[in-house]
């Protein structure tokens, strides 16, 4: 075990987490802070006061990502980078993504206390849209970033009420002077709950995450027309709805075929339109992803999909339209960034377990162009996107000390 291993201050972790707390506080343990609102502001405004005090450089650029960086003695280096995320979903907890935003000021504010100069300097991020409770798609600042998707098309993105991200940036004040995308990085640590059960349950305290899960979201637009509810006779009816009622069934029974060798199938979202009593449907749009850790097997569900999709609209005698959504691979992480969390951890004494992620996370945009490794953390019963989400700090420290350790090493290349 390392003698002068560093070590961050907890309560102080633990406080920043509750200030976080306060912003955007729903149904009374949770959060609703959704990305560019009033309260997505507030948060942004105060992790940039925090950064600030603890010596930082701020930038934003055009898309409001956010780069706090503590110099390192040699400025003509590329950073290494720890980055997340501060927005939630619309019934979210306080810890997805804000504990990773948090972790990283405190490696940054635990060198302080001790003084210490790293010869790169390190950079803490907080992503835009992490997580597409708004704006879809989610991971939008780190895809535009990472030039996944363009600029262009993001800042043109709206939300339901019309509101494109553009206008939104400019309401907060964080359409920021910075350009898109030109910032390099050493590598990328990211920190966040796992959003998943494992290490809860196995009394873990840390993951290594390897990989995530091979993913693929579809957008679905479903033809019918509208009618009576009480006057068309059954048999003339092209009920949008029942088509989507088909598509929705049949896109959860393949999730359960696939469960026990871990292949998961969601349908994520419905619009109706007309969407009034007495009426059926004319347009049903369904957003739906499906992931599974095996490439054979995503395939194989992939073609279930197709298939049960087709059977739908034959069903319903509708019309249905697939578009190709967002997607990301298995293999994600660089080597050498996995293998740097590895020998950290055990120098440390800090035992752990390598795991896939079975959610999209930034990292996996920010893989694309930089070195790139996740660490995973304890989440209550793998609880996430739902206010009961918790940690329990005790078990969130050596996850943190892994990062702080890990970053400082790699700064000190």
């Amino acid at each position: 075990m390392v003698v002068n291993a560093l070590e961050i201050n907890a309560e102080r972790l633990w406080d920043t987490l509750e200030k976080s707390a306060e912003i955007g506080r729903f149904r009374d343990v949770g959060l609703r802070r959704l990305a560019l609102s009033a309260e997505d502001k507030q948060m942004r405004d105060l992790f940039i006061d925090w950064a600030k005090t603890a010596g930082c450089t701020v930038e934003i650029d055009r898309l409001g990502n956010i780069f706090a960086r503590r110099a390192g003695t040699d400025p003509s280096l590329p950073p290494v980078a720890i980055g997340s995320h501060l927005d939630t979903q619309i019934c979210g907890g306080r810890y997805d993504g804000i504990l990773g935003v948090l972790c990283g000021l405190e490696v940054v504010r635990s060198l302080n206390d001790r003084g210490l100069a790293t010869k790169r300097g390190i950079e803490v991020i907080c992503w835009t849209n992490e997580e597409g409770g708004r704006f879809a798609p989610p991971m939008m600042g780190s895809m535009a970033f990472a030039k996944v998707l363009s600029l262009e098309s993001v800042l043109a993105t709206t939300d339901d009420a019309g509101i494109t991200v553009e206008q939104a940036l400019d309401r907060i004040g964080y359409a920021g002077p910075a350009p898109l995308g030109e910032r390099a990085f050493d590598a990328y640590l990211e920190l966040h709950i796992e959003q998943a059960p494992v290490l809860d349950r196995e009394g873990c305290d840390i993951g290594i995450v390897i990989g995530g899960y091979k993913t693929r979201a579809l957008r679905i637009t479903i033809k019918g027309d509208t009618g009576h509810a009480g006057g068309t006779p059954m048999a003339m009816r092209k009920n949008a709805l029942v088509g989507a009622g088909y598509v929705i069934g049949a896109v959860n029974d393949i999730g359960l075929a696939y469960a026990a060798d871990e292949g998961r199938t969601t349908t994520t979202r419905i619009e109706s339109f007309p969407n009034l009593p007495g009426t059926y449907a004319e347009e049903v749009k369904l957003t739906l992803d499906y992931r599974h850790i095996d490439q054979a097997r995503f395939d194989a569900m992939g073609r279930d999909i197709e298939a049960a999709i087709a059977a739908a609209a034959q069903k319903a005698n509708v019309e249905i339209d697939v578009q190709q959504g967002w997607s990301w691979g298995s293999e994600l992480f660089a080597p050498e960034c996995i293998d740097l969390l590895r020998t950290t951890a055990k120098e440390l004494g800090l035992p752990y377990r390598e795991m896939r992620s079975q959610a999209g996370h930034d990292a996996y945009a920010v893989a694309t162009m930089a070195p790139t490794a996740m660490i995973f953390t304890p989440c209550f019963e793998g609880i996430s996107h739902n206010v009961k989400e918790n940690i329990e700090l005790a078990r969130s420290v050596p996850g943190a000390n892994l990062l702080l350790n890990a970053a400082v090493a790699r700064a000190n290349r």
